[in-house]
C-alpha cells in the first residue's frame, strides 16, 4: 500500500482508493438522510409511520427526501481539516488535532451565522457552501465543545461526562488516513473525539471506529479489521466497555437471523459504544447496502448516528458503486460530498504534485489554504 508521505501509487490503487473514500463520505451521508427523519422515534412509531416492516426508503426531512444531518456536516469538516492539515505539514507548523480543531470552529460559525463570510479567503471552500449555513439538530455536547476558541484535549477534555455518539458520527475520515500506522490513527482520531466528547467511552469509540474504516480502505475484511481494533484498543484505559460492545457484535452475529431486537440490544441506551456495536453489526449480517442501513436505522435509538457509523463501514468495504443509486440521486449536497471526496483522495495520493518542493498549485492553496 502506498502512503501519503510520498511514494508513489499506480493508476489501479489511486482509482481504488478515490472508490472507497466515495463510497465512505457518501455511504455516511446517505445513512444519515435515511436514519435522520426517524431520530426521535420509536421503533413502534416507526412501524405506524412507514408500515409493519419500517422505514424501507428515503423520507422526507427539513422540507425535502435525502437531507442530511449534523453528523454529515461535521463529517465533511472533518475531511477539510485532514487535507488542510496535510497542506500545513510542508510548513514545518503541523499538529492535526489544531487543523481539525479549526475545521469544527467553521463548522460552529455555520450553525450561528447566517452566511459565509466572503471576505474570509482563509476559510477555503467548503466554508463559503450556502447549503451547509443550516442548523440540522445539532447536541448540546457538540456546541458547548465547539463553542469557543478553547480545545478540549485528552488531558482536559471538553464535556468529560459525555458518552454520545456524535464524535465517532464524524470520526470516518481518520481511517481514509492509509498511509498512517493504525495507531497513529486511533491516536488522532481519540484526541480530536475529546473536542467534544471527554469520556473514555465516547473518544474511545471514536477511536475504534476510526481504525476499522483504516482497515477496511485498505482491503482487509470487516472482521479482521474489528480484531486489530480491539486489540489496539487493549493498551488504553477505560477501553473495557468499547470492547465489550464490539465482542458483542462479533458475537451477534452468531445468533441467529438479523432482527430489530438484536440491533436494540447492541445500542443499549444509545451510547457510542453500543452505537458502534449496532453499526459493526448491521454491516456484517447485512445481505447488501440497502439492507444494513435499513436494519441500523429501524430502532428506536439514535437512528441517524446508527445510519452514518453503518454507511461509512459500507461505503469503505464495498466501494461507492454499492451503494443504493436512488438514493444517491436524492441526497442533499451530493455534489460538495463528491467534489470534497475527490480532493482528498487526490490529495492523499498527489499532495506532492499539488504543493511541495518543485512548487505548488496556487488553486489548490486558494481551496485549502495554509
Amino acid at each position: 500500500m502506498a502512503t501519503t508521505t510520498g511514494a508513489v501509487w499506480g493508476r489501479a490503487e489511486q482509482q481504488d482508493f478515490r472508490s472507497r473514500v466515495r463510497g465512505t463520505l457518501l455511504g455516511a451521508a446517505v445513512g444519515d438522510a435515511l436514519g435522520g427523519p426517524a431520530d426521535a422515534l420509536t421503533l413502534e412509531e416507526i412501524r405506524e409511520a412507514h408500515g409493519p416492516e419500517g422505514l424501507l426508503d428515503l423520507t422526507t426531512g427539513h422540507g425535502r427526501r435525502g437531507t442530511i444531518t449534523h453528523h454529515t456536516q461535521l463529517t465533511l469538516f472533518s475531511v477539510d481539516g485532514l487535507i488542510r492539515a496535510q497542506v500545513r505539514r510542508d510548513t514545518g507548523a503541523w499538529h492535526p488535532p489544531t487543523d481539525l480543531h479549526r475545521a469544527y470552529l467553521r463548522w460552529a460559525a455555520t450553525q450561528r451565522d447566517w452566511g459565509p463570510d466572503e471576505r474570509r479567503a482563509e476559510d477555503g471552500w467548503l466554508a463559503r457552501e450556502e447549503w451547509l449555513y443550516t442548523r440540522r439538530e445539532p447536541t448540546r455536547p457538540l456546541l458547548i465543545g465547539f463553542g469557543d476558541e478553547h480545545m478540549g484535549t485528552l488531558d482536559k477534555p471538553k464535556n468529560p461526562a459525555e458518552r454520545g455518539p456524535e464524535a465517532v458520527a464524524r470520526s470516518a475520515p481518520f481511517g481514509l488516513l492509509v498511509g498512517w500506522e493504525p495507531q497513529l490513527v486511533v491516536q488522532l482520531a481519540v484526541e480530536c473525539a475529546a473536542q467534544t466528547h471527554g469520556h473514555p467511552v465516547g473518544y474511545l469509540s471514536a477511536g475504534a471506529y476510526a481504525v476499522i474504516v483504516h482497515g477496511l480502505a485498505r482491503g482487509e475484511s470487516l472482521d479482521g479489521a474489528v480484531q486489530q481494533a480491539l486489540a489496539l484498543l487493549a493498551v488504553r484505559p477505560g477501553h473495557q466497555p468499547v470492547s465489550a460492545a464490539l465482542q458483542c457484535a462479533l458475537g451477534a452475529v452468531r445468533q441467529g437471523m438479523p432482527s430489530p431486537a438484536r440491533v436494540a440490544e447492541l445500542t443499549g441506551d444509545g451510547t457510542a459504544d453500543g452505537l458502534l456495536a449496532a453499526a459493526v453489526y448491521c454491516a456484517l449480517v447485512g445481505e447488501d447496502v440497502r439492507h444494513g442501513l435499513c436494519l441500523a436505522v429501524n430502532q428506536s435509538g439514535p437512528s441517524a448516528a446508527a445510519g452514518a457509523l453503518t454507511g461509512a463501514l459500507l461505503g469503505a468495504l464495498h466501494g461507492e458503486t454499492a451503494l443504493p443509486p436512488a438514493w444517491i440521486a436524492e441526497l442533499e449536497g451530493r455534489p460538495t460530498i463528491l467534489e470534497l471526496a475527490d480532493d482528498f483522495a487526490m490529495e492523499m495520493t498527489q499532495g506532492p504534485a499539488l504543493h511541495g518542493p518543485a512548487g505548488s498549485a496556487p488553486g489548490w492553496l486558494a481551496r485549502y489554504p495554509r
